[in-house]
């Protein structure tokens, strides 16, 4: 391959992880600031100090993550921060452009330099063996730049997504729990405390018709597949997490025979889903028509008026109150959910919420959307261009 090379990553970076200091959550307790505290899978912490200035490429040096891969594993740092003993830390020594490492050891198979078992391990040694085909630098840094349109432009999208749903989250704050415009009136006591007179407090199953999702015999993989192709996405807790608000990708699907087979219910879109398992309290919205396994319940809205409230009501409810799952005694389960209790205003007023909330959530359902697009085009672009069969260009062209 004309212009490409292949280099073992040792022989194109500066590891600087003799730099890095641990510091323990006693010791980050006593520490608190503003400077972001680096481990494995991104920031842990905030303290008031730093021992990195400039951009530099984080590799995860352990973790679950290096073998399952849900997250990528390695990162770029930018500014003043501080790293522990999780994350290996390398700077480019003029061979390759930082931003093109990155995007390859996200994209390449590092099964066979990862160690353990039980808990996977990246050690320097094998970090320094990892091998890349590398072009030009020249040409890195076309492909970098390239490739960074995209992943800048999704960065601003979820920036402006963060400050929409704060903008959301404090106006239902300010209605819901501290009732601002509402002071004026009476209030009685509930099972949540006071709350204006003409409100209730009800188990979500006599507002909401609720039900749990389903997992077909896991030994059958007839019933599963890792692709679309016209079977029935299949949200699981990992994927509530792995999206934002809306819910639509996941890693598995079930057949559309399975789906017959085992009657198993598909949820339209804007149905609010809620883990109730292992993860307590991941909330989403789903984006299309899916369906779930059975550790994530289903809230069907009575009124397409109560989509924003549902969903914050559910993302800010306490799950503590309902039990947990480090003992079957208390765990929680469907019934438990069920029977959760909510705090439910007149419609008059869920109505006006939705009024100045809905035009926010919109706005936010079209940056998910503008997200997984490009998403999907950088990364069938990205190997293409790495491997040389596509050209910066042929795509200008």
């Amino acid at each position: 391959m004309e212009e490409w090379k292949e280099y073992r990553l040792g022989e194109v970076v500066n590891i600087l992880d003799y730099k890095r200091i641990p510091l323990s959550s006693v010791e980050r307790k006593t520490r608190e600031g503003g400077f972001p505290y680096y481990g494995a899978q991104g920031i842990i912490d905030y303290i008031d100090d730093y021992i990195f200035d400039g951009t530099y490429l984080l590799i995860a040096e352990d973790g679950e993550n290096l073998k399952s891969k849900k997250q990528d594993i390695a990162q770029l740092a930018h500014g003043k921060y501080w790293v522990n003993n999780h994350a290996h830390i390398v700077e480019s020594n003029g061979i390759c452009d930082i931003r093109y490492l990155c995007y390859i050891l996200n994209n390449i198979d590092l099964s066979g330099y990862i160690t353990g078992s039980a808990q996977p391990k990246l050690n320097q040694a094998n970090l320094s063996a990892i091998s890349i085909i590398l072009p030009s630098l020249n040409l890195q840094e076309q492909i970098a730049d390239f490739i960074s349109m995209f992943d800048n432009k999704i960065e601003l999208n979820r920036r402006i997504n963060d400050n929409l749903e704060q903008q959301a989250q404090t106006l239902f704050k300010s209605w819901f729990v501290d009732f601002e415009p509402f002071k004026e009136g009476k209030f009685v006591d509930s099972e949540l405390g006071m709350i204006p007179e003409s409100w209730r407090v009800c188990s979500a199953q006599t507002i909401f018709k609720i039900n749990i999702g389903k997992t077909p015999p896991r030994k059958e993989q007839q019933w599963f597949s890792n692709i679309s192709n016209g079977n029935v996405k299949w949200i699981s807790i990992s994927d509530l997490g792995s999206n934002e608000i809306f819910i639509e990708d996941s890693k598995e699907y079930l057949t559309k025979e399975a789906i017959s087979k085992f009657n198993i219910i598909v949820v339209p879109e804007d149905t609010i889903l809620v883990s109730f398992k292992l993860t307590v309290g991941r909330v989403g919205i789903s984006n299309c028509e899916l369906t779930t396994n059975e550790a994530v319940a289903r809230f069907y809205l009575p009124k397409s008026y109560f989509r924003e409230y549902t969903y914050l009501s559910l993302k800010n409810y306490n799950y503590a109150r309902l039990g947990s799952t480090s003992s079957i005694a208390t765990a929680v389960n469907s019934r438990i959910i069920k029977n959760m209790k909510l705090l439910i205003p007149p419609v008059t007023i869920i109505s006006e919420f939705s009024k100045r909330i809905n035009p926010l959530f919109n706005a936010i359902r079209i940056y998910e959307n503008e997200i997984r697009n490009l998403s999907k085009i950088r990364n069938t672009l990205l190997p293409k261009l790495m491997s040389g069969e596509l050209k910066i260009n042929d795509i200008n062209n």
